[in-house]
């Protein structure tokens, strides 16, 4: 039998994310490029994944793209929404799981995940890009340091300093003042993560959070964003080296299922 390659794309606001699986089992090839819809981004990313699984385009049976932008890819055979994506992804990273948060560039998504592992209910918060990777690259930005650095330099905190405004801008404003008031920068990005953690536990526990809890976006490697929301939720978040490809690996996945179909 003939092995059956399949390609999941995630096209989000901030970044682009590729997965190669073959047979629906193996993945041969994952990728993330910083740079998302509209962008050259989409295209690079292919391309680099498969170079990485030493294929070309002409080998892949069934192309999916997901995200943000995944309409934007017209050479995909199908698209699927993120919030199925990231579910069917999330559940073949961790196996069993209640719940599956998920930050992305612009949005929250918490996902209930049912028994039998599909999702069964979901909650969103699109309407603000406060608690976003968006919002974290706002305040990265007024501090003068690297997003990257942000989960490092929390561990540096004596203690946290309250940024109480949900509200980008005016959280822009306070952060630019508790600098003034000379308080230590990682006391800050403590605050800032609090202030993340605070308005995602608050649409999670609305859901009603099911244990286990993982954690699936590009904002799971800040590591001072997934301590302060173990603390709000008061539960393990499990995260992988995969988390941020939850939504690529599901559309590879589905993608499989398309070829099984055909």
């Amino acid at each position: 039998m003939k092995d059956i390659y399949t390609l999941g794309i995630d096209i989000g606001s901030t970044s682009s994310k590729c997965v190669i699986m073959k047979n629906g089992e193996e993945i041969l090839a994952k990728e993330v490029v910083n740079l998302g819809a509209g962008t050259k981004g989409v295209q690079r990313v292919i391309d680099i994944s498969l170079e990485k699984a030493h294929l070309v385009l002409d080998d892949i049976a069934v192309i999916v793209s997901t995200g943000y932008g995944r309409n934007s890819y017209k050479e995909a055979d199908k698209t699927m929404s993120e919030l199925s994506c990231h579910a069917r992804g999330g559940v073949h990273i961790f196996g069993k799981i209640g719940t599956i948060i998920d930050i992305g560039g612009q949005d929250i998504k918490i996902l209930k995940i049912d028994k039998s592992g599909m999702l069964s209910n979901f909650l969103m918060n699109d309407k603000c890009a406060a608690g976003t990777g968006r919002f974290l690259e706002v305040m990265a930005k007024v501090l003068d340091v690297e997003l990257e650095d942000m989960g490092e330099m929390d561990k540096e905190a004596t203690e946290k300093t309250s940024i109480s405004s949900t509200c980008t801008v005016f959280a822009e404003s306070e952060v630019i003042s508790r600098m003034a008031q000379n308080i230590p920068i990682p006391n800050i990005i403590r605050g800032i993560h609090y202030s993340v953690a605070t308005r995602v536990a608050g649409l999670a526990k609305r859901g009603g959070l099911t244990k286990p809890v993982a954690m699936t976006g590009g904002v799971t490697k800040n590591s001072g964003i997934v301590r302060a929301l173990s603390d709000e939720l008061d539960t393990e978040i499990l995260v992988s080296e995969d988390s941020q490809m939850a939504g690529a690996i599901g559309a590879a996945l589905y993608a499989f299922d398309e070829y099984q179909k055909q």
